[in-house]
């Protein structure tokens, strides 16, 4: 009886050990991520796909946070289901087709005087006939990032002004 009951022991210990050994390094499927859309009226109403909000009937749209996100970095939309993203590329979960980098459309210059106008390059509003001009954003953007370099050694450079380490000269800005 005694040595039954090792055997036992022994046989589960055993199949423990070899359920837990399985390879856990295969390439788990990539789950995309879902998006965030919100009522423009009602910025509780959130659901995750594009949609009418329940409470007043409108449009809903990209809530504040996924614009962000989509801005800063580089994301990837399924071509059939475009709302099936991800940051890095991957298969969609729906079609299993591959995703495709999403193209930011950078609008850098705007109306002063009216700025739903936007473009990609400097020109007259639309509606006013004004220069455009950089966007408060670019205009931040541009100030950040600054550089400095040496007008001798152009592989010395800064964030801000100062000497260059190897002749003393003054770093000058560096044009965007």
């Amino acid at each position: 009886m005694k040595a039954i009951k090792m055997l036992m022991m022994a046989a589960i210990t055993i199949m423990s050990l070899n359920l837990f050994a399985q390879d856990t390094t295969k390439i788990k499927k990539q789950k995309a991520e879902k998006l965030k859309y919100e009522c423009p009226m009602h910025p509780g109403v959130v659901m995750d796909g594009p949609g009418k909000c329940a409470t007043c009937g409108m449009d809903l749209t990209l809530s504040p946070k996924e614009k962000m996100k989509r801005e800063v970095m580089k994301m990837y939309a399924c071509p059939m289901h475009p709302e099936e993203t991800s940051n890095k590329t991957g298969k969609c979960s729906k079609c299993n087709m591959d995703l495709k980098e999403v193209k930011k459309d950078k609008k850098v210059y705007a109306c002063s005087m009216h700025p739903e106008v936007t473009s990609n390059e400097a020109g007259k509003c639309s509606k006013c006939g004004m220069d455009l001009t950089l966007s408060p954003k670019e205009k931040m953007k541009r100030e950040v990032m600054k550089i400095y370099s040496c007008p001798m050694h152009s592989d010395v450079t800064s964030n801000k002004p100062g000497k260059c380490s190897k002749c003393g000269m003054d770093l000058k800005e560096k044009a965007n």
